[in-house]
């Protein structure tokens, strides 16, 4: 059975541009997936990369374009200029990790909520409010967002260190059990194309 180990951050405009559509890629191909929220910023740092706000006037102008472009592309509302970002991810990345660990709801529905959340609806994710209501919809216990924090923080750390070792650089990023990797929402179709055996 494939695997994919999906590395992103709850603050990626790009992971909420992805929607769901790993999700379904994953179930079209019975592959299993392991969500690993991690500290998108710090990543850059290990990995050449500079965060959004100090990039290159350039580089900055053409994600708004980008990003303005691709979601009128899918169809996904998307506010350039949210309300609660950049904000504290932590909370809503122990929450997913304790949800993973717990079983019982939809994780593609619980880590889009909180995307969603952000770049759609100026929620400020990192309330316990916010990650309650958010488990909710998704169908987990609220009181997840209580259980397991010490657990949460060491994961979540550990995926940054994972992460960095084994090449993920950006979000959203997905590599299957054979180490192939694919970076961004726009390789989706290229992962459902490797797991069909054409790539």
């Amino acid at each position: 059975m494939a695997h994919i180990d999906y590395f992103f951050s709850t603050l990626s405009p790009y992971a909420y541009l992805a929607g769901t559509r790993m999700e379904e890629v994953a179930a079209k191909h019975g592959a299993t997936v392991t969500y690993k929220p991690l500290d998108l910023v710090t990543l850059f740092g290990r990995t050449g990369g500079v965060p959004p706000k100090e990039r290159h006037p350039s580089r900055q102008e053409l994600r708004a374009q980008e990003l303005t472009r691709q979601s009128k592309k899918l169809g996904k509302p998307l506010n350039l200029k949210p309300a609660f970002w950049p904000t504290n991810a932590a909370p809503s990345a122990y929450a997913i990790i304790s949800a993973q660990n717990a079983g019982g709801g939809d994780l593609g529905k619980l880590v889009h909520g909180f995307l969603r959340g952000v770049w759609a609806e100026d929620k400020d994710i990192a309330q316990d409010e916010v990650v309650r209501e958010t488990l909710e919809a998704a169908g987990f216990d609220a009181s997840l967002a209580d259980s397991g924090l010490l657990t949460g923080a060491e994961t979540y750390a550990a995926n940054l260190e994972e992460a960095a070792s084994r090449g993920v650089f950006g979000a959203p990023f997905y590599i299957t059990d054979t180490d192939e990797r694919f970076w961004g929402q726009d390789r989706i179709e290229d992962l459902d194309l490797h797991l069909a055996g054409k790539l």
